[in-house]
């Protein structure tokens, strides 16, 4: 079981960096760049993530830091922060609320801590190990449905996924949304939707989902079936559908 006080330090600095991140949220002179793959970033990106650095650096001086926008620190200790200050970005600078600040605690155990905090909809999902899930407080479980017919199966965008796949969860009878990025997982692991996927993602994407899923009761893995958050894919299932959906992918 992990310490309360990395979980109490983990949701209050994820929240504070996501309140920061809604100065610059919806605002006509918003400026946005684009980095060397393509992708879009922002001042509040930069901003979120200095944040959560300064924080993390003024507590917990000798664990490693790794960003999505400024890189990695090496510490001293076993233990590995993870920050994807603006999950969705494409959706921040498009004005739409299903963005969200990531945050998440890797030791020599594995993911520790995740936190979702999704601040334009003044929701936060978060967990730490053997101390299961909270939506903003309250304890929350994965859904009870069984079978991918009539599932709610989210993903960040269905560009992503190999064709054969697609056909075959849309033939199994499961309702395929576009409730993406960390949104999706946040509505598997609060019962809401029974599966998020994405075929393609980086590690600091799905750093926190492993234990958030796991601590509301479902299960983790990439479409290959591995428990590796770190292989470039994730499906995050109620665990019931989860060997059902991972078929879709064989």
């Amino acid at each position: 079981m992990i310490e309360q006080d990395l979980v109490d330090f983990a949701v209050d600095a994820t929240r504070r960096a996501g309140r920061l991140t809604l100065d610059w949220y919806q605002s006509r002179g918003l400026s946005v760049t684009a980095k060397h793959d393509g992708s879009p970033v922002t001042e509040a990106d930069y901003a979120a993530e200095r944040f959560l650095r300064s924080e993390i650096l003024a507590t917990y001086p000798g664990d490693t830091i790794q960003g999505e926008e400024e890189g990695e620190v090496a510490g001293q200790t076993e233990r590995t922060w993870v920050i994807d200050p603006i999950d969705g970005t494409k959706a921040f600078t498009q004005g739409v609320p299903l963005f969200a600040t990531l945050l998440a605690l890797v030791d020599d155990r594995g993911p520790a801590v995740g936190v979702i905090c999704l601040p334009a909809l003044d929701e936060c999902v978060w967990a730490g190990r053997g101390r299961g899930t909270s939506w903003d407080g309250v304890p929350c479980r994965v859904s009870s449905h069984t079978g991918l017919k009539e599932s709610y199966v989210c993903t960040s965008g269905l560009s992503y996924w190999p064709d054969r796949a697609l056909e075959r969860v849309r033939a199994a009878g499961a309702r395929v949304r576009t409730w993406g990025d960390a949104y999706g997982y946040a509505l598997v692991a609060t019962g809401r939707a029974e599966a998020m996927v994405d075929p393609e993602c980086f590690d600091w994407d799905v750093a926190p989902m492993s234990v958030i899923i796991a601590e509301a009761g479902g299960r983790f893995s990439d479409t290959a079936g591995t428990d590796d958050w770190r292989s470039g894919s994730a499906v995050a299932t109620n665990g019931t559908l989860h060997n059902d959906l991972l078929n879709c992918f064989q």
